[in-house]
């Protein structure tokens, strides 16, 4: 694959932000397929404890909800479910991604899914001044003040990792 000049093209998460006048930042890398986290921070040089993956679980009730944590650790999906006020919850399957939140697997961003779900967000981040998250696109990752962040897509703060100790 040919170097791509994409630079310009805006994601649905951008345009969520600018129209909300949240300052952010973009940083593009060189990808052409689905890389987990720990390498889309190394190829932005994002600090790995900053770096969020999110996720999408499916509770008991059919409802979906998006998951925010550090790319370096694993949900726990009893406390994920606890903070969702679900029985269970449980990580949907690749294939249903696309279909549930309009993005590609690698380029999940928490911000401008198909639908406005309920957002959890590990609470490591209230730690930082900037968290980086997905772009909505593979190869764009943004950069942006967690609190933000949780305003835009009415998220709260929660410990649902497991390996996290304060």
């Amino acid at each position: 694959m040919g170097k791509h000049k994409e630079k310009e093209i805006k994601t649905n998460a951008m345009r969520i932000l600018e129209k909300n006048k949240i300052p952010y930042e973009v940083l593009q890398y060189e990808c052409d397929e689905f890389i987990d986290g720990l390498h889309t921070a190394q190829k932005t040089g994002a600090p790995v404890e900053q770096s969020f993956k999110t996720l999408i679980v499916q509770g008991k009730s059919k409802e979906y909800y998006v998951v925010v944590i550090p790319i370096a650790l694993e949900i726990d999906l009893k406390k994920a479910a606890k903070a969702v006020g679900e029985k269970s919850v449980e990580l949907i399957h690749v294939k249903d991604i696309t279909k549930v939140s309009g993005y590609v697997r690698g380029g999940c961003s928490p911000l401008g899914m198909k639908k406005q779900y309920a957002t959890i967000i590990h609470e490591s981040a209230l730690a930082y001044e900037e968290i980086y998250v997905s772009g909505g696109r593979i190869g764009t990752t943004l950069k942006l003040n967690p609190k933000d962040l949780a305003e835009v897509v009415s998220g709260k703060f929660v410990e649902i990792a497991t390996g996290y100790t304060h």
